[in-house]
């Protein structure tokens, strides 16, 4: 059966007690526990005091076969900004905010600039989701037709070769594919509406929930791990985004990414966020799955 963990974010204290805590055990091929398996939501680095850590306490599980990871938007974003063109130029221009994103991540590394490449070159052999027939792992939101979509670009490769990268950004049905898979549906706000929130500062999009139409909601009913106060009026039709519904009779979906420091994490009787925003809370979240179609709370632990 599966313990399936929410984001990390260079946490390796936390991820160390949770994983004693579930009975996982270290030997000489790492943390282990007799009859179940830990699956990473992605979002392993970035944030956290301990990254260079995590990463290594990571990949040493999925590796000796006692877990399955995923990728988060933090490690896609780290595959584009270190990755070189055939011609040496880079698929992602190094930006300010995405270079002050990656610099505890760069800065914990330190003077180990190889070790890192070589964990960037490991993420790109992770999947952008699982589907293990029972259940469905996925860092931002679920949706089958982005999921074929992947799997098309990928063509049967096991890991993310350059021309998918210089896919990703030529080709928008697989830009908006990998984009809602990893990171989840943004609503783009109307140009006259200006969202501020309790810092000053302005967004223009925002997080919607990915399993149910928004058409017909307000901003606020749509939106989902959103931090910022949206208005109580009806979202005009022209921004709603497609959105498909998940229902009731479709196996589990387990995801991280939304940052949920007080609400459910439990939404519907098939969807759990596993994210209990480790950064701010200092909480780790993890669903113990034992084969159950309808999710308990009770299944949820917390460190």
């Amino acid at each position: 059966m599966y313990d399936i963990i929410g984001d990390i974010h260079g946490h390796y204290k936390l991820l160390v007690a949770m994983l004693r805590k579930l009975g996982y055990e270290k030997s000489g091929e790492g943390y282990a526990c007799p009859g179940r398996k830990l699956i990473f939501t992605g979002d392993y680095i970035n944030r956290g005091p301990e990254i260079r850590k995590t990463v290594a306490l990571v990949r040493n599980m999925v590796e000796n076969g006692n877990a399955m990871a995923i990728l988060g938007n933090h490690e896609l974003n780290a595959i584009l900004y270190f990755s070189l063109d055939k011609d040496s130029k880079l698929f992602r221009k190094h930006a300010a905010h995405l270079r002050l994103q990656l610099l505890s991540t760069i800065d914990d590394f330190g003077s180990n600039t190889e070790e890192l490449k070589d964990h960037i070159k490991w993420f790109r052999k992770l999947p952008f989701y699982l589907d293990l027939g029972s259940i469905r792992v996925v860092h931002g939101g679920w949706n089958d037709t982005h999921v074929e979509t992947v799997n098309r670009f990928m063509d049967g490769n096991e890991k993310i070769k350059k021309s998918f990268l210089r896919d990703y950004y030529i080709h928008d049905e697989l830009y908006v594919a990998v984009n809602e898979l990893i990171r989840g549906v943004e609503l783009q706000l109307p140009k006259d509406l200006i969202v501020r929130d309790s810092k000053g500062i302005s967004h223009r999009t925002f997080r919607v929930r990915w399993w149910e139409p928004a058409l017909g909601k307000t901003f606020a009913d749509a939106s989902f791990g959103t931090r910022f106060i949206l208005p109580p009026y009806t979202i005009p039709r022209e921004v709603v985004p497609e959105i498909a519904t998940y229902t009731d009779d479709l196996p589990p979906v387990f995801f991280g990414h939304y940052c949920l420091e007080k609400q459910d994490l439990i939404i519907k009787s098939n969807l759990c966020c596993v994210d209990r925003c480790v950064t701010r809370s200092q909480t780790l979240t993890v669903y113990r799955w034992n084969g159950e179609t309808s999710l308990k709370e009770e299944n949820l632990v917390h460190l």
